[in-house]
């Protein structure tokens, strides 16, 4: 994966818009790829969805919680990709109470399929998800790639998050940085 370049997709997103009025003053915009990484060192992480347990209870606080260290390594912005709508991702984050992570809904499956992390999980009632990875993109091409282990479709109910947390990115980060400046 290190050296790709990210495909072209445009996500469905929702803005909060004023000017639409109402009890739900949001809009739809199209966001493309490049829109989200051209020109910009960012840090992807995908899972397999909005209120899950790990998702929720785990690897999106933990990335919230460091979003400073990673920041400061050198990153311009922190994104989680899931394969879910617009409207659940915009509640699961307002659950969720974040702040520093930007929140991108794959409703499609799109992105997750163009990168090879489109898994069936229609055993669990699911239909297809995101397997959990994260990457360090540097202006659309992929930097650094860090996937749990056992990729499937089957109907095992493995979730492993083990290389894809925030402390082994940062540890990535911090030597990539230094290995830079030196």
């Amino acid at each position: 994966m290190q050296g790709r370049k990210l495909p072209d997709v445009t996500f469905k997103t929702r803005v909060r818009d004023e000017a639409v009025g109402g009890d739900n003053p949001y809009r739809w915009q199209d966001v493309t790829t490049d829109d989200v990484f051209k020109g910009k060192r960012v840090v992807v992480f995908s899972l397999p969805g909005a209120f899950t347990p790990t998702c929720s209870n785990e690897q999106c606080p933990a990335f919230d919680r460091l979003y400073s260290e990673i920041k400061d390594a050198g990153v311009d912005e922190v994104i989680c990709v899931t394969v879910n709508d617009a409207f659940v991702v915009h509640q699961w984050a307002r659950h969720l109470g974040v702040k520093n992570i930007r929140f991108l809904p794959d409703g499609s499956g799109a992105f997750t399929r163009r990168m090879g992390m489109l898994i069936n999980k229609e055993h669990l009632g699911f239909g297809y998800r995101s397997w959990r990875y994260v990457m360090v993109v540097d202006d659309g091409v992929v930097e650094a790639w860090f996937e749990e282990p056992g990729i499937n479709d089957a109907g095992e109910d493995d979730d492993p998050y083990t290389v894809t947390n925030p402390e082994v990115v940062l540890d990535y980060l911090k030597t990539h940085k230094a290995a830079k400046a030196a």
